[in-house]
């Protein structure tokens, strides 16, 4: 734990007292002026603002999990590059002291009615309400996964229950077979997939397998990577170090007896089996079921909150937002954009809320997203660009398309210092303000 996360006896007993544990008979009177579902990268940021700004009880936090993650660094936690523990705090540490805290989940939004219903059956009503409840795997929808993953072999970075296991198993390789899979259907963290890909290959260097060893990355979509600056680079890292790249494969099955992964080639439905001693599975994700629960209004055919691309408004109900991975807004789910979705959305709801909101000062969505893309111990591809213009929005002066040193310092150093220290608290609301000082001329 960082020292600056670390309570004062009071602060613990105030926090204590806002936690709402209710029963399953006892129907909570609380309403909020805001209440945010989740707790994730988005939800903690605009909660931890709008409380400070709001005050005492005015934010509520529905949020059933005992500790919050900082998920993009689990590649270097399964390349045994920095320890699991770094990577979460307990939530009761993370969540606003003027936030309540309803440690639920939600089972159903009734929007017509401002209300969301509880796991427990117990109903808060809000007067805004913002959905940050990112997605969740489906471990299911890969036949064979659930029963295999975190054995012999067959792991993934995606989930704390497994994440320790992949440096296990990629320490005790031999040689081999070892895949690297990305499903054809929306994930968080897209480019994590294939970090891991690279920092095994190393790793196999390291330990004198890889003159014996195939890696192989299948990924479910026609790119290595969705922009065309970042993914040039990735297709000269993947090729330079034998990395075999097999586009339009999305993994259906997984057969632990047979040591054996099936995939299912697009647009043919071909289905190809390899044999595998190694497997880094990428689940499919969904979702949260409760959305399904909350009527066809509300999300979109997928399931995800359909939001305003700008906005990040509902574009039905004029009081309900979704930021991060359960939004509509067609950029990459990764933390990054989850950051700066929240500082659009507490900005707009806060000026709602005083009756001060106009087109003047209503900020707007572009389409921001992150992905710092982990070649090997000491380097990064930084992509930072527009999921919606598939433009390039870079940081620093120089171009972050080649394999930087300082960029794996931003990366593994100075990004989860500014997460716990600043992200969580409100106080970060992504690069832009500091790209006139850091990449003054815009040159990439």
């Amino acid at each position: 734990m960082l020292s600056s996360r670390t309570l004062s006896k009071a602060s613990a007993i105030n926090r204590a007292a806002s936690v709402v544990e209710s029963t399953a008979n006892t129907i909570i009177s609380n309403s909020f002026k805001v209440l945010c579902i989740g707790a994730g990268t988005g939800g903690i940021s605009l909660s931890a603002t709008l409380s400070k700004k709001l005050g005492r009880n005015e934010v509520g936090i529905i949020e059933p999990a005992e500790y919050h993650y900082q998920q993009p660094l689990w590649t270097l936690v399964g390349a045994g590059l920095k320890p699991f523990e770094s990577t979460r705090s307990k939530m009761s540490d993370i969540i606003p002291e003027r936030a309540t805290w309803l440690k639920q989940s939600a089972a159903k939004i009734i929007p017509e009615k401002n209300q969301v219903v509880l796991g427990n059956g117990d109903v808060v009503s809000y007067e805004y309400l913002v959905i940050a409840s990112g997605l969740e795997l489906d471990l299911n929808a890969i036949s064979g996964l659930s029963s295999a993953i975190g054995k012999d072999g067959v792991t993934t970075n995606y989930s704390p229950d497994y994440v320790t296991s992949t440096f296990k198993f990629l320490n005790e390789f031999k040689g081999g077979e070892a895949i690297f899979t990305m499903p054809a259907t929306p994930v968080k963290c897209p480019g994590a997939p294939q970090k891991i890909a690279y920092l095994a290959e190393e790793i196999f260097r390291d330990n004198g397998v890889r003159a014996s060893t195939n890696v192989s990355y299948y990924t479910g979509i026609g790119k290595i990577f969705g922009i065309d600056k970042y993914a040039d680079s990735m297709w000269k890292v993947a090729n330079g170090r034998n990395i075999n790249v097999n586009l339009m494969h999305d993994l259906i099955s997984i057969d632990s007896d047979k040591k054996q992964a099936s995939f299912k080639v697009l647009p043919t439905n071909e289905i190809v089996t390899k044999k595998y001693d190694f497997i880094h599975v990428t689940p499919k994700m969904k979702p949260h079921s409760y959305l399904l629960n909350s009527g066809s209004n509300l999300t979109n055919e997928a399931g995800y909150v359909q939001v305003d691309n700008n906005t990040l408004r509902h574009t039905h109900y004029k009081n309900i937002y979704g930021i991060g991975d359960a939004s509509s807004a067609p950029t990459s789910k990764t933390a990054a954009a989850a950051c700066v979705q929240a500082s659009v959305v507490k900005s707009n709801i806060y000026n709602l809320i005083r009756n001060t909101l106009t087109k003047e000062n209503e900020v707007l969505y572009n389409g921001y997203t992150s992905c710092p893309l982990i070649t090997s111990k000491s380097s990064v591809v930084m992509a930072e660009f527009s999921g919606y213009t598939g433009k390039p929005i870079e940081t620093f002066f120089y171009n972050q398309a080649k394999e930087s040193k300082f960029s794996y310092w931003v990366t593994s150093e100075f990004i989860p210092k500014v997460y716990w220290n600043a992200l969580t608290s409100g106080a970060w609301n992504g690069p832009a303000p500091y790209r006139p000082l850091t990449n003054p001329l815009d040159s990439n």
